[in-house]
């Protein structure tokens, strides 16, 4: 009998041994690695019993890989120049940017494809996925434009609101908050066609990347800012009106998932008004609750209930004291 084992030390790996040479394998080094054939029978019994396979028999997830490379090429076309890394002249602007279109055509073409061959289509009735992920891309591709309007204003807002910012470039470059939104933006634009998996995916990306969490499906208007931005998170079926400035460490989030399944498609999370500033550690929870425009929330709020339009929203029980540092004993009195 022949079994497959890992030679401890060895650069070329895996090498064929007699069941009786077990215990000479790897012996330059003076152990002996784990017997191949039975781990591997293991992970066979895993794959049937718990499945969770992908790129087998061609029944293929979209490439995480491939849909990341995707996201990097539209945060370049959405903003020329910030996510590339050599120089592109003003006179090859036009041919290098259709060379980028034309290479993002086709890949998320077929990313989309796999999305709609694995899952349920838009129409239900639908046969060819392939023909179905052409007229998905070229009308997410037709929507760019608008899509780098309603950036702008973004980038206008966030400007405006950091009076830190010393230009629009310094922003687009360096402030987290405007990759997170350009690309969940761009990945709502797939979520509202139908293309299933590929619009988390991309935000999932965005938000390892900025520690922003912002679900594809999340509705947001113009001149959107969040400032910081570190641990904010903004729920599947927000909706958010314009002018709308927050702080880190937000949650728009759901009173309760237990419901599960049960609850999808359902308003599960909050609504905010136009021109609404919600501060640090602000959580807002509900799919019934409505924070009226022009209200201000302050920090560490927990609200699950609507806030009428120009309110201010505190913790009132919350005290701070000051003191003379005379002791330990006044320090470890200290109470917030």
């Amino acid at each position: 009998m022949r079994s497959w084992w890992r030679v401890a030390g060895s650069t070329r790996g895996w090498r064929p041994c007699r069941t009786g040479d077990k215990a000479r394998a790897g012996a330059d080094n003076g152990r002996v690695d784990f017997p191949v054939t039975d781990l591997t029978d293991a992970l066979m019994v895993s794959y049937r019993r718990h499945g969770g396979i992908n790129h087998v028999d061609g029944a293929n997830l979209p490439s995480r890989g491939t849909v990341v490379e995707i996201t990097t090429d539209l945060l370049r076309l959405l903003f020329p120049g910030f996510f590339d890394d050599r120089v592109v002249h003003s006179a090859e602007l036009k041919a290098e940017t259709a060379l980028l279109l034309d290479s993002v055509a086709g890949r998320l073409e077929d990313e989309i494809c796999k999305s709609l061959g694995c899952f349920d289509c838009p129409d239900p009735a639908l046969t060819d996925p392939r023909r179905a992920a052409h007229e998905l891309t070229r009308g997410f591709l037709q929507r760019l434009p608008a899509l780098r309007e309603k950036l702008q204003t973004d980038v206008d807002a966030a400007f405006e609101g950091d009076p830190a910012a010393r230009s629009r470039e310094e922003i687009i470059t360096a402030y987290p908050f405007i990759e997170a939104i350009a690309v969940q933006r761009a990945a709502h634009e797939l979520h509202e066609s139908g293309v299933p998996l590929l619009p988390r995916m991309m935000t999932e990306w965005a938000h390892s990347r900025t520690g922003i969490d912002i679900h594809p499906g999340a509705r947001i208007g113009s001149h959107f800012f969040i400032d910081h931005g570190t641990g904010t998170v903004i729920g599947e079926t927000c909706v958010i009106g314009n002018r709308v400035k927050i702080f880190h460490g937000v949650t728009l989030g759901a009173t309760s998932t237990s419901g599960g399944q049960a609850l999808r498609g359902k308003k599960r999370h909050p609504s905010i008004e136009d021109n609404v500033t919600i501060y640090s550690g602000a959580v807002i929870l509900g799919g019934e609750t409505v924070i009226g425009s022009g209200s201000t929330i302050g920090g560490n709020v927990f609200l699950l209930q609507s806030v009428p339009p120009d309110s201010v929203v505190v913790n009132e029980e919350l005290k701070t004291r000051v003191m003379p540092k005379r002791s330990r004993a006044a320090v470890l009195d200290f109470q917030i």
